[in-house]
């Protein structure tokens, strides 16, 4: 008989609540989680450093990293320093960037990460990609996603508002990147996830369409379910297709022609997903995506998130070169820096009409 379903690498645990941290403990002490207690710790200098304190009594055996920043060199330190330790999991405590770090730390000493979230700024708390900056400016490393999520809702609510708005930005950008990958399947054929796609998808319309907003328990827990929801979509396919389009084209392009501006990934990403539907035609979505963009505190033009109208044509003109191989709406039209200025100024008009 032939196989009928496939497996789904997922998180063993999921715990998004208020209090959640009060019960990582127990988390940790899952025999399939850690079966000796040995447990080493990642922290942030930020947001993780303040949390030691409060968890270290929980944890009186756990072996405690600082990680100064989200750059491969600290994430590499951060597996040679472990090396010697003997440990059955790797806890990463902080934001997005020491995640990331913790990610390809223990990818590379063989460990299973638990990723403790102080912000909801994307969807890598889940994702299997390591994103981090590297000497030719910043890379993505396919690693295991986390096998376990702990998202404290008390926690997140201390971070700040712009971060945790990102993840929605980053989240609604999922929507234009499952119709790049559509139109990849009718113009090149290649092959699409529907599994992948819904879920994705759907992660991205509950964003695009919950009337919340982050100061609402509800909608904070219905972005962390979104993030986890892109994460095993992107394990699904196989690839970070489902959540990565011309929107994240445009993203990585901004952060490569201009590494010194401090734009969130989740502003620029939802951004490029408003730019890119208009460029596939689907002025009502675009404009829907500009106006719930708007109400979140998320930038819809250039000016909003400090590049100038040139730059951003810049960008949009080298995104193509950030993800060879991949077909977006950008492959597909193969606009000039003249035709790309235009599409952007009828944008502009459009949005600001519905902003």
């Amino acid at each position: 008989m032939p196989v009928l379903t496939r497996l789904v690498p997922s998180p063993l645990v999921v715990d998004i609540r208020a209090g959640a941290l009060d019960d990582l403990q127990s988390v940790l002490a899952d025999q399939r989680i850690s079966a000796s207690g040995r447990i080493a710790v990642a922290v942030s200098a930020g947001s993780g450093a303040a949390l030691r304190e409060r968890l270290a009594p929980q944890m009186p055996g756990a072996d405690w990293y600082a990680v100064p920043d989200g750059t491969l060199d600290s994430a590499v330190r951060l597996a040679e320093e472990m090396r010697s330790g003997h440990y059955d999991a790797l806890v990463g405590l902080g934001g997005g960037k020491i995640i990331d770090a913790a990610k390809y730390a223990g990818a590379r000493v063989g460990l299973p990460v638990v990723a403790v979230a102080t912000n909801l700024a994307h969807d890598g708390l889940c994702s299997p990609v390591s994103t981090l900056d590297n000497d030719a400016g910043r890379g993505s490393y396919g690693v295991p996603s986390p096998i376990g999520l702990i998202v404290d809702l008390d926690v997140i609510r201390q971070a700040p508002a712009r971060f945790v708005n990102a993840g929605i930005g980053d989240i609604i950008s999922n929507i234009s990147a499952c119709a790049d990958w559509e139109l990849s399947k009718r113009v090149t054929g290649e092959q699409v996830d529907g599994l992948a796609v819904a879920m994705a998808r759907s992660a991205g319309e509950l964003m695009l369409r919950h009337p919340g907003t982050i100061a609402d328990d509800n909608m904070l827990v219905a972005l962390a379910e979104s993030l986890v929801l892109s994460g095993i979509s992107m394990n699904i396919a196989g690839s970070t297709r489902p959540s990565s389009g011309a929107c994240h084209e445009i993203n990585h392009a901004l952060d490569i022609l201009y590494p010194t501006r401090n734009a969130q990934h989740g502003e620029q990403c939802g951004l490029g997903a408003a730019f890119a539907t208009h460029l596939r035609g689907d002025l009502e979505l675009s404009g829907q995506m500009a106006e719930v963009l708007a109400r979140h505190r998320l930038p819809v033009t250039a000016a909003q998130i400090g590049f100038s109208d040139e730059e951003f044509v810049a960008a949009v003109h080298y995104a193509p070169q950030t993800r060879p191989g991949r077909f977006t709406i950008l492959e597909h039209l193969d606009l000039d820096p003249s035709a790309i200025r235009d599409a952007y100024t009828d944008y502009v008009k459009h949005v600001s009409s519905c902003t």
